[in-house]
């Protein structure tokens, strides 16, 4: 697995995977940015949640859970002091699924914090990773 970063104007860099994938990284405008990608933490955050998310899907789908919304929201508090590093992160789970097949979505989401999604199991070797469930 690779990924080279290439800078592209004022702080805007372009990441480049060994899979041909593009992702911009950036910061405001404010911070001497073009506010043209996520700045690296938000996509941090985005990388945890999808990570968790393709791990609860797919065991989902093995349980024959019937769904058709899923949703993780990550929020991080940091540090006030540089290097300004995630304290803990929150993430909440909404999904459709009926109230009776809740022990079931619980069990996914265990699964990929504890032992699939590689992602969070990194972060959390730093700090606290939280995690609720909301049927919506």
């Amino acid at each position: 697995m690779q990924t080279t970063v290439k800078w592209v104007e004022a702080l805007a860099f372009d990441a480049v995977a060994d899979s041909g994938h593009i992702a911009r990284l950036d910061t405001a405008v404010e911070g001497g940015g073009l506010n043209s990608g996520m700045s690296p933490k938000r996509m941090l955050l985005a990388s945890v949640c999808g990570c968790t998310g393709i791990d609860v899907v797919e065991m989902l789908q093995k349980m024959r859970v019937i769904f058709s919304k899923l949703e993780i929201h990550a929020e991080a508090e940091q540090t006030e002091e540089v290097p300004k590093v995630f304290t803990h992160i929150n993430l909440t789970y909404r999904i459709n699924a009926a109230p009776e097949d809740l022990d079931k979505v619980k069990r996914a989401v265990d699964l990929s914090q504890e032992k699939y999604c590689g992602v969070s199991i990194m972060i959390k070797k730093h700090c606290p990773v939280n995690y609720t469930i909301e049927l919506i």
